[in-house]
């Protein structure tokens, strides 16, 4: 048995993981359909003006807006009717002194108009004449050429992050492919000589991998490609190998071997090929943390409890993963509550503490590091801050949510 002997505080692990992560530097091009959530990776330069010609912002008539000047209720302007404009169609004819044009919102202004009168103030006649009750000024319910992007404006940056209206802003340009940066290729490895993959026959004193999965949906998540690895097998040959198998990933993350048992070989295996950056972090669950690099790719060892590693990946998998991918931090949902229960602590190590909301309180859903449940009927987490012992019932505590 090898016992953790120094432990480093969570603040300092997330300084060192986040000091060894590399942006991602690789570039593909996708189509605007998968996009969205990327990160792109050159500037954005408008080729045209948008919206590409003058148009009619409100149902109506395009008008001369000098010829609607003292129009009124009972002192109507009588225009003569040119012609009817719908969308997607072009005029024909100019808008002169006592003409309009009938025209649908979305339509191109004619020549010559200048303003639109809204449907509801006009009053039109079957001899071809329209009424209006209500004058406008020059530039009312038109939306003018190039007034949202100018052609040759810069329209986004390299490192913006695609949300759906800046999607939206590269559709208005007519582009249908954006170059992005490229999503972090994540190998995940189980160890362990118990794990079976669900699906098949558990077999005495084995247990089903859920470590591998619980991974793969925080590095899906949070802007990975998860790679899953077979599992290597409790022995310094099968973990070597298993560390060859993954050359060529941007990040490698495995879960169980960095405990402190015999058969707990990651450590020597990462160790005699890499830098150990640190084992053992100040944190309940998820103290037997390890995180090295070789060859300059980060690895990162989570415990094989499926609480600890998975409450590890909410506080060291996801900043360090989007700093690779060049995601902004993630955002946290956050409500502040009274705590339901007394909930004690261990002083000297920050814990992650899972909670589920319960009539207007923060619950305990914690069971034991084991108990995947501890995460899965929760609905969020309190952290409790390594030098605080206790959480008296009523105190209030901020709940990240997970949802």
């Amino acid at each position: 048995m090898r016992p953790i002997r120094d432990t480093i505080p969570l603040e300092e692990a997330r300084a060192i993981l986040l000091g060894a992560a590399h942006p991602i530097m690789r570039v593909e091009t996708v189509g605007l359909e998968q996009a969205g959530g990327r990160v792109l990776a050159r500037e954005v330069v408008a080729g045209q003006d948008v919206p590409p010609f003058s148009r009619a912002a409100m149902d109506g008539f395009a008008v001369v807006a000098a010829d609607t000047f003292g129009a009124g209720q009972y002192s109507p302007k009588t225009l003569r009717l040119l012609e009817t404009v719908y969308t997607g169609q072009v005029p024909t004819r100019p808008v002169t002194a006592g003409g309009c044009t009938e025209i649908a919102t979305g339509a191109p202004m004619p020549e010559g108009a200048d303003a639109v009168v809204m449907v509801e103030d006009t009053e039109k006649s079957e001899d071809g004449q329209v009424r209006v009750f209500s004058p406008v000024y020059p530039g009312r319910h038109v939306g003018r050429q190039g007034a949202d992007i100018r052609a040759g404006q810069a329209l986004l940056a390299a490192g913006d992050l695609l949300t759906p209206s800046r999607v939206g802003a590269v559709a208005a340009l007519g582009l249908d492919t954006v170059d992005v940066f490229a999503r972090p290729r994540v190998a995940i490895l189980s160890t362990g000589n118990e794990i079976v993959p669900p699906g098949r026959p558990l077999s005495p004193g084995h247990i089903y991998d859920i470590n591998r999965f619980t991974l793969g949906a925080i590095v899906a998540e949070h802007g990975g490609v998860p790679v899953p690895q077979p599992t290597p097998a409790d022995t310094i040959d099968d973990l070597n190998r298993a560390l060859d198998g993954v050359r060529g990933a941007d990040l490698v993350i495995f879960s169980g071997g960095s405990s402190v048992g015999e058969r707990d070989l990651m450590l020597d295996a990462v160790a005699a090929r890499g830098e150990i950056l640190f084992h053992g972090v100040a944190v309940k669950p998820g103290k037997p943390t390890l995180f090295g690099v070789i060859d300059g790719t980060p690895v990162l060892g989570m415990p094989g409890y499926p609480t600890s590693c998975l409450s590890n990946s909410y506080m060291l998998v996801v900043p360090l993963l989007r700093r690779i991918a060049r995601l902004p931090e993630a955002v946290r949902r956050t409500v502040t509550l009274p705590a339901g229960q007394r909930i004690v602590s261990t002083t000297g190590r920050h814990q992650f503490y899972t909670v589920r909301v319960q009539d207007g309180m923060a619950m305990p859903a914690f069971k034991q590091s084991g108990d995947i449940t501890s995460m899965s009927q929760a609905d969020g987490y309190i952290e409790i801050p390594a030098q605080t012992d206790i959480v008296e019932k009523g105190q209030m505590v901020d709940v990240i949510l997970f949802q």
